[in-house]
């Protein structure tokens, strides 16, 4: 990736996690970036994952627990950060 992209792209890393932290009040964000096939990636390509944090989720620690939404339980949460993005747009 070139540089200016690489750039561009740790931005919008930044902007998302504000847009976290504001919108979802979590008490902190963490990033995680996984490429090639030891990142479970089949195809090459750039994916940065930015999770709102709470003090005892352990994110990084619960992997059992651990479970895939529906679209439909996914939406209410889309929606908040579309509205957050919009105020910008405007």
């Amino acid at each position: 990736m070139p540089s200016p992209v690489g750039h561009t792209m740790f931005d919008l890393m930044r902007v998302t996690a504000t847009a976290l932290k504001e919108t979802y009040r979590c008490d902190r964000t963490s990033g995680r970036q996984h490429n090639e096939p030891t990142g479970n990636q089949d195809v090459w390509h750039y994916h940065f994952h930015v999770f709102a944090l709470y003090v005892g989720d352990n994110l990084y620690l619960n992997h059992a627990d651990s479970y895939w939404l529906s679209a439909e339980q996914k939406r209410p949460y889309v929606e908040r950060l579309r509205a957050y993005f919009s105020a910008f747009a405007a």
